[in-house]
């Protein structure tokens, strides 16, 4: 078997930890004790057939930390888009800086990182157990967010101002690389701020990370919309109900659901160009679908099929590329398709997208967001930095922000995962035109 070089997984720290760790009751992780994980091509992008080896550090608490709790504030900022779970994150966060290690304070920063910059004027909100008691049964983040960057410097000139000590970061691929950002300029300075990620990603595409939070309810979530989608599709004679979901340039959330409901007959996503015309493809197997079962059910990843659409290669704030709406392509086609051969449909259309990312967390991310935010406090604590806390092949460990922010994750359209979502769908890899070409005997 062969093995790529390891990445570097080593994680700074702000320095020797010489404060003994307030917790009455617990088993200390040994920093010096690696965790090793053979990593495949179905968590990271590399060449079929390798493996990588690395060691990884294990999340939990230190024996010896490096700040003084009763001296130690901190900050929570949440960016980007919502996403189920991040108050859960944010109650978890507040609740073990405060009874496990008896910190002076938690402050959080209203509207992402524009709460930092004084011309906004967005208040500071102190946390405390009282005011994040039952944040968790809502959705969205208490701390409200925004999108786009702001000044690094002037980010650390807030925390130097407000005496914080430690600052965690909730968001997705462009927050940690604004926790690079606000590290390098502390590292720059001199200072002693820990600067702590927990990735936030409804698209489940953040590097090294298999399964951001929020990612299981929004899956369950699709799941009804496809159902409902299924029900009108099953309604009418010719019937189509088409599921537009999540995932800009990864459709991990369209496959997962699609595997989870079985009725799902064709899913699209970014990383599999589609042809649309021809008799391999979308709207000939579409057909063919309808007339042998009178009823499809068509999956779409908002990212799926942007070479079919009109766009003008802008970005958000964020620095997402601006997509075009593949199902108004998609429908549009289907319409003149049919329309020219004179074939009867009923199409139900169903975009869910926004009441996915706002519905609150289920119990399974519940569950993980409460160890994702203990562990950040733990790390912090323990005087690490430019990191994030994630889970991968189901253990918590600490990663640095290279690895995080070095790519976006992706399916990989070799793989078992998406072998099985053709099996579920039954549609043909000969719709695909990135499809591996059949080897000749």
């Amino acid at each position: 078997m062969d093995h790529a070089p390891a990445f570097n997984t080593s994680i700074p720290t702000l320095g020797s930890c010489r404060v003994d760790n307030p917790l009455p009751y617990c088993r200390y992780v040994d920093d010096s004790s690696k965790m090793p994980l053979y990593l495949s091509d179905e968590i990271i992008e590399m060449p079929d057939g390798q493996n990588i080896a690395c060691e990884f550090e294990e999340a939990g608490p230190r024996k010896r930390i490096y700040f003084d709790p009763p001296k130690t504030k901190c900050a929570i900022v949440t960016c980007g888009g919502l996403c189920p779970g991040i108050n859960d994150v944010i109650r978890a966060i507040v609740m073990s800086a405060h009874h496990n290690y008896h910190c002076a304070g938690t402050f959080g920063i209203r509207y992402g990182l524009q709460g930092f910059i004084p011309r906004y004027r967005h208040e500071i909100m102190e946390l405390t157990p009282d005011s994040v008691r039952e944040i968790h049964e809502f959705g969205g983040t208490i701390l409200a967010s925004s999108r786009g960057p702001q000044p690094p410097e002037e980010v650390v000139d807030a925390l130097e101002r407000m005496n914080i000590s430690i600052l965690f970061m909730i968001g997705g691929d462009g927050t940690m690389k604004a926790a690079q950002a606000v590290t390098g300029e502390v590292l720059r300075r001199g200072l002693k701020i820990a600067v702590v990620g927990i990735p936030k990603t409804i698209d489940n595409d953040i590097n090294f990370v298999t399964r951001s939070f929020g990612f299981d309810t929004a899956v369950e979530k699709a799941t009804e919309a496809i159902r409902c989608a299924h029900i009108e599709a099953l309604g009418a004679p010719g019937g189509v109900g088409m599921v537009k979901l999540m995932g800009r340039e990864s459709g991990f959330i369209a496959a997962q659901a699609s595997l989870a409901l079985k009725e799902v007959n064709f899913v699209l996503v970014p990383e599999a160009p589609f042809e649309l015309h021809g008799p391999d493809g979308f709207l000939a197997q579409l057909k063919s679908r309808l007339e042998l079962r009178q009823h499809a059910v068509v999956v779409v990843a908002e990212g799926a099929g942007q070479e079919l659409c009109r766009v003008d290669n802008g970005h958000d704030p964020s620095g997402n590329p601006i997509l075009g709406d593949i199902c108004d392509v998609l429908r549009m086609e289907i319409r003149k398709y049919f329309g020219s051969i004179n074939f009867p449909y009923n199409l139900k259309y169903i975009d869910p997208s926004y009441i996915i990312r706002s519905v609150p967390a289920n119990a399974n991310d519940r569950t993980y967001c409460g160890f994702l935010g203990q562990h950040a406090v733990h790390a912090a604590m323990a005087g690490k930095t430019g990191m994030v806390v994630s889970r991968l092949q189901d253990r918590y460990l600490y990663l640095p922000l290279e690895l995080v922010t070095a790519k976006r994750r992706k399916l990989n359209i070799r793989s078992n995962y998406w072998r099985s979502v053709m099996e579920s769908t039954g549609q043909p890899q000969g719709m695909f035109n990135c499809a591996p070409k059949a080897e000749t005997p």
